[in-house]
């Protein structure tokens, strides 16, 4: 039986103490600032854009699109601040507006899906509760024709990439004093979903259950059963975001059993009722040919704004 001694904690208006048990049974207290605390802005109608980007088209419910000048890459806003509060950040507590969603009874623990509140999503969760929200890439990450990666319209997305790879390239599309780039999280994946749920642009069961009408899927009507062009089919886009659901699988950096990393979004040879969009499958990081390869598993990226 453990016992801790009688202590009282003092903090200014704004401060919130975390209290948890150490792996050796200390306890631990975690002071965390008003930007940690579950305070979201009400300002999330009103995204921010960043410096060398413009808005090209969409509102802040239905899809407002930036682009950065430099390539044409193009972003998306999702308004965390405008979600109920079902999500999950410490794979327990279903409180958050950011975070994981349990739309298929997922199975969140230390041995199944987790994601640790640290690091990138540590700082992005304190930058979405600044906003109110964050910016997604609108299309599956594809190489431009000089190697660099970008988000735009009407080329063949990124495939044949491990985790590691994928990482690594989402972190180099932006890096500056005021954006930063990295491969999606769950939480992230999951608030874009319960956006298109919020927004109506889609079901729960067209998430959960099945994503043929909206995704290339094997059993999609005039399905072309191969990876296609990003944003081909207009009938593929919610909210002015293309191809989530079906075409190829997403790295994202939530895990599973610790070694294995998940994928979402189904892929076109999938059946849209067997692997929705809200499904959950992992794979091995890194390459183990032939048991293992990635030609049809690309990325997606979200921006931090700093």
């Amino acid at each position: 039986m453990k016992r801790y001694e009688k202590f009282v904690l003092e903090a200014e208006k704004g401060i919130t103490f975390e209290v948890s048990e150490g792996t050796r049974g200390e306890l631990i207290i975690r002071a965390l600032n008003i930007a940690t605390a579950n305070v979201y802005s009400t300002n999330y109608v009103n995204p921010p854009i960043p410096e060398g980007y413009k808005h090209v088209c969409g509102e802040w419910n239905n899809g407002f699109v930036i682009e950065r000048c430099s390539d044409g890459s193009q972003f998306v806003w999702i308004p965390v601040g405008s979600l109920d509060s079902n999500g999950t950040l410490d794979g327990e507590h279903f409180s958050e507006k950011f975070g994981r969603r349990n739309y298929m009874n997922d199975e969140f623990s230390d041995d199944e899906f987790n994601e640790a509140l640290n690091g990138e999503l540590l700082e992005q969760l304190e930058s979405v509760k600044k906003y109110g929200g964050f910016y997604i890439s609108r299309y599956n990450i594809s190489k431009s024709s000089a190697g660099k990666p970008q988000s735009v319209k009407g080329v063949m997305p990124w495939v044949n990439i491990n985790f590691d790879d994928a990482k690594k390239i989402a972190s180099t599309i932006e890096d500056n004093e005021a954006v930063k780039s990295h491969l999606t999280f769950g939480a992230e994946y999951d608030s874009v979903l319960e956006w298109f749920i919020k927004t109506e642009v889609k079901t729960l069961a067209e998430i959960a259950e099945d994503s043929t009408e909206w995704g290339n899927h094997w059993n999609t009507e005039n399905s072309p059963r191969e990876v296609v062009e990003t944003g081909s089919r207009e009938e593929w886009c919610a909210n002015n975001i293309y191809d989530f659901a079906g075409n190829v699988y997403e790295w994202t950096q939530e895990q599973n059993e610790s070694s294995y990393r998940v994928i979402r979004g189904g892929y076109y040879c999938d059946y849209g009722f067997s692997n929705p969009v809200a499904y959950r499958y992992y794979n091995l990081p890194f390459n183990n040919y032939p048991f293992n390869n990635y030609d049809d598993t690309g990325f997606r990226v979200t921006l931090y704004i700093k």
